[in-house]
């Protein structure tokens, strides 16, 4: 298996994830669509990739940075589009044909196994993920406010972890943000802290894991040297080993061993 980020962070998120079968055979699923159809086409095209190579696409939740084009790019290559009933019924014009995903039922898109999840996050009915092919485990898990014993239990024992590391509190206290927004920012359904984030990686690290991608990180309230100096001794790494999504590239292609 291999992953490679299009980008990641408020301006947008899309994450390419890919596996290959033993005859040859490829499946691809792109997880959100948080850009402009044009944009998106762009990036992938970046990774190689056009739009009829991707085998489905799950949109985690209704947030602008993460559904984006999805009903339009989906219906304009005829894409499987998934996603949860919540979700779906969050938005006033669905198109057809959604496929629902629900919390802790696996279901099979080629040869790569999803297992949504539920997570605590300001939206109808957010879902994160654990892919699996025969051989590697990826959590992916962004967009929550605080990690639950339920959301550990789905991460936990993967390979490779794609991570949201959003701010770093006292950026976000003497930001221009509305009180508000640092509320719901800061608050148990809105991000991830990068010392929070920093606690879930020493819960679930183990020996086996593989790859750690810090993601969506924000551009106003976090800067990456702030990540790089928590993540790096709990990796065993120097920092500037340490993997961060950029919102602009994302990731070169991560291959999970």
């Amino acid at each position: 298996m291999r992953f490679k980020s299009l980008g990641s962070g408020s301006t947008g998120n899309a994450l390419v994830i890919e596996s290959a079968s033993v005859q040859g055979a490829v499946t691809r699923i792109l997880v959100d669509c948080g850009f402009t159809q044009k944009e998106l086409v762009m990036r992938l095209a970046a990774a190689g990739l056009q739009p009829t190579d991707l085998s489905a696409v799950f949109i985690t939740h209704e947030h602008s940075d993460h559904l984006g084009c999805a009903f339009k790019f989906t219906q304009r290559w005829g894409i499987p589009l998934w996603m949860s009933e919540g979700t779906a019924m969050s938005l006033e014009s669905a198109a057809s044909g959604v496929q629902f995903a629900h919390d802790g039922r696996s279901f099979e898109i080629g040869h790569l196994r999803l297992t949504p999840f539920t997570v605590p996050h300001d939206a109808r009915e957010p879902l994160q993920l654990r892919v699996e092919d025969s051989r590697s485990r990826l959590g992916v898990l962004t967009d929550l406010g605080q990690p639950t014993d339920y959301v550990i239990r789905n991460i936990y024992n993967c390979h490779a972890l794609f991570l949201e590391s959003n701010h770093e509190p006292e950026l976000l206290a003497r930001s221009s943000y509305p009180v508000w927004l640092k509320r719901r920012v800061s608050g148990a359904l809105g991000h991830l802290s990068n010392q929070v984030a920093a606690d879930i990686l020493r819960e679930i690290r183990h020996s086996a894991l593989q790859q750690v991608v810090a993601a969506h990180l924000s551009q106003q309230n976090n800067q990456p040297e702030y990540v790089t100096q928590l993540f790096a001794p709990l990796l065993e790494c120097a920092p500037d080993q340490v993997r961060i999504a950029d919102a602009d590239s994302g990731t070169p292609w991560i291959d999970i061993h």
